[in-house]
């Protein structure tokens, strides 16, 4: 790993116990690989920190990094959010708008307390995920996104998934 990432790491993550450099580790072997990442945690543990973290570490950190607080957005308005919106699809949309997961294209998309989703953001989400597309609210073409998901919750998403709350 080159020295100036290993330096930006350490900058971020403080600690020197055998716990944070495991974790320092992690986050290097994650931020090479492109694949989605679910990080677990209690409340104030520093997930943003290590998403950022392997986000800066990783090919996409010349490319935006774009944060959504799933948990701070209402349901209705997290879709619209997410997916973009295309002028008059609802009462509310003046003009067209990109997307957050368009605005992430060539980078990454962090969803923090991904465990907030309603399901029905999720079933798109979901469909976005498998297909890299997207469409926007009121648009009929789908436009091809080019983006990596980085998410993290609170909550116990296998039981969440097991009580039907979470796809």
């Amino acid at each position: 790993m080159n020295d100036e990432y290993t330096y930006e790491l350490d900058v971020e993550l403080v600690g020197e116990t055998q716990v944070m450099r495991d974790l320092k580790d992690e986050i290097r072997f994650e931020a090479v690989d492109d694949a989605s990442v679910l990080i677990t945690g209690d409340t104030g543990t520093g997930k943003e920190i290590i998403a950022t973290s392997i986000h800066k570490l990783s090919p996409r950190r010349n490319n935006p990094l774009v944060i959504v607080n799933c948990g701070a957005i209402p349901g209705s308005l997290l879709e619209a959010e997410l997916f973009g919106y295309r002028k008059g699809a609802f009462s509310g949309a003046p003009e067209n708008r990109i997307g957050l997961i368009e605005a992430a294209n060539g980078g990454t998309l962090f969803l923090d307390e991904v465990g907030e989703m309603s399901l029905a953001t999720q079933v798109a989400l979901l469909r976005t995920l498998e297909k890299r597309t997207i469409r926007r609210l009121g648009e009929t073409r789908e436009r091809e996104v080019d983006f990596r998901v980085i998410a993290a919750t609170n909550r116990d998403l296998w039981g969440e998934v097991a009580q039907g709350r979470f796809r």
